[in-house]
This record gives C-alpha cells, structure tokens and sequence, in this order.
C-alpha cells in the first residue's frame, strides 16, 4: 500500500518541509496572518512575512512558536495543515506519515502538543526526532557509529548542543538562545546606542548582511532607517559590524557556556573524539560570520560550519523517515 511520508522542520523562523524522492518541497517563515474579528487565518509563510509590522488592528501576524516550542497551539495547527496540504498537493486520500524535529530540551507536554497539534493538522502519524540528531543525520554524520561527534545546531529560538554516539545523545544541552534574540540584541542595542527604533526585520537584515562574532579586520557598514527615538521621527543612520558584533556579545557568550557544559559532561572516550574530529556548526544562525573561529578559540577545539547549514534539520528528517528501522533508537514514535 502506498503511504505518503514528509519531514517537518517546525523552527520559530522557518519552516522547511521535505518529501521523500523529491526534496526540500518548502521553506517558508513560520508566520500566520489572522484577523482579529473572527480568528480567520488570512495568509501564512512568505505572504504572512510580509505584513508583520504593516497590520491594520484588526489582523496580527504572528509567529506561533517561541524559542522553538508551540505558544499559540490553534495557530500553529492551522499553519501545519497549511504546509502539508501545500507539500501534498492536489487531492489527497491517504494521509501522510509525519516526522517532527524538535529541540531535545522540549517538555513531555511541549512535544505532546506538537504531536497532537500534527495529527490534527490531517497526518495519519507522527514521529518525532530531536533536532541535533536530524541536524546530525543531515550533514552526513555517522551517529550509529561506536564513536563521539558533537553537533551544535543553532536555529531561530534555540541552540541545541549534543555530543551522539550509537545513535543516541550521551549529553546535551538545549538554551533558548538563536537568531530571534540575535535580533532583539541588535534592536536594543540599536535604540540605545543611535536613538532609533528599528524593526525586526530590520535587525535580521543587519545580522545577515554586516553581522560577525568576531570583529572583522575591514569593517564592513549599512544604513538602517528607523523612528528616531526623540523626535520621533524616520531617520537614516549607519551601522557596523563592531556594532552588531557587540550587540550579540551576550548571546553568543550563553552559547559557549552550554558547549563547554555539554564537554564537562561528556565522557573522556568521547570527548578524545570531538577534540579529534571537531564540533560542527548546523543551523541558519549557525551563518554567522566567524562564529565558528569564536567557539574554535572559546573551545580550544576546532570548529567546522557544516555545508547547507540551513536545510540539515530537514535532510535528516527526510532520511530517518525513510529508514525508520535504521534510526528507532533515535525517533519517539506517537500514533
């Protein structure tokens, strides 16, 4: 009988679907568009994107996860159905096989809420996966091996840090550190510093083109327009890379406390392995300039961005969907 299976990447900034055979099929923000009056979902993903910060009163556009779990649960079913329905295509009589990927520090009643809120969403079951494991799987790491790797996969609202062997985690840690409070550093540090009020996309837009965990040898500079903060005004003014590099200077520094808990913890076997074959970098904020020069310093181990950072989670997902034998030690299953 034919069954259909997709792998769900559910991030607090993107979503990426992928379906088996055929790839990524979608990788959209993890937005909804609703209207106020009637709790009607208007648009979700790129369309969503596009009007937060620009809504009338009576529709909000939202993010329905928060530091990589569900905070608004009706929202965040509407947008599954959304994607599956999207990924899918056409008209659908069989229901889809859905594995998850969430962050390995989640609750028992967060990871319930996630598979319920799948099932609801039209999937026939739900698996999930925890996210350094797929992140793992994807950059091609071999996690059934007799052997330590550790993976640092940093996405939107958390960094998840782990250290896998056989393939399961033998330590980890999960901080709701990511790219989402990259973006409220640089919009508060913005404010302060400049006396304009920047928006988030805005401080996303600084973080991508000049941002960098290390101070750059040729500074590299941006004009941002925002709301100046005394007159109250539209003002234009430059920032730099030392800007956004101090800015996150915090966040950064609450990712290398959780590495160097996660390498207290690890085992000596273990840790001989990741000194020998070093830590690798996952995850779209997992882009940022030199961060892994900082951690390889921070550390003293040395520390790889892994290719196609952004779309690890995803792949692996995808591949453990469809060697669900070969990875039952590493996936909950939930029917």
């Amino acid at each position: 009988m034919f069954v259909k299976k997709i792998g769900i990447d559910l991030g607090t900034v993107n979503t990426l679907v992928y379906v088996p055979r055929r790839g990524i099929a979608i990788n959209e923000p993890s937005v909804v568009a609703v209207n106020q009056r009637d709790g009607g979902v208007l648009a979700v993903g790129s369309e969503a994107r596009e009007m937060i910060g620009r809504t009338p009163d009576t529709i909000v556009a939202r993010r329905p996860l928060k530091e990589g779990v569900i905070a608004d649960y009706k929202t965040t079913e509407s947008m599954l159905r959304y994607f599956i329905n999207k990924a899918l295509g056409g008209v659908r009589f069989i229901s889809p096989e859905v594995m998850i990927a969430v962050p390995a520090g989640i609750t028992s009643t967060e990871r319930r809420a996630v598979i319920d809120a799948t099932l609801q969403a039209g999937a026939k079951a739900a698996f999930i996966i925890k996210q350094p494991v797929a992140s793992a799987i994807g950059a091609g790491i071999p996690i059934g091996s007799a052997s330590g790797h550790m993976i640092i996969e940093i996405g939107g609202g958390t960094s998840e840090i782990a250290v896998i062997s056989l393939g399961g985690i033998v330590a980890n840690a999960s901080v709701r550190i990511g790219g989402t409070k990259f973006d409220r550093a640089i919009q508060e540090y913005v404010r302060k510093k400049y006396s304009l009020a920047i928006g988030e996309r805005s401080a996303e837009e600084l973080k991508i083109k000049v941002g960098s965990a290390l101070p750059l040898a040729e500074k590299l500079a941006m004009e941002i327009r925002g709301r100046d903060m005394i007159t109250g005004l539209p003002r234009t003014t430059e920032v730099t890379s030392d800007d956004i590099t101090e800015a996150i200077q915090d966040e950064l520094q609450g990712i290398i406390q959780a590495v160097k808990a996660v390498l207290q913890e690890t085992p000596p076997e273990l840790s001989a392995d990741v000194i020998d074959k070093g830590m690798v970098i996952s995850g779209g904020s997992g882009l940022l300039r030199n961060l892994d020069e900082l951690l390889a310093r921070a550390i003293n181990v040395p520390a790889y961005v892994a290719d196609d950072p952004l779309q690890n989670v995803v792949k692996g997902t995808g591949v453990a969907l469809e060697n669900l034998e070969s990875y039952k030690r590493s996936i909950l299953a939930m029917k």
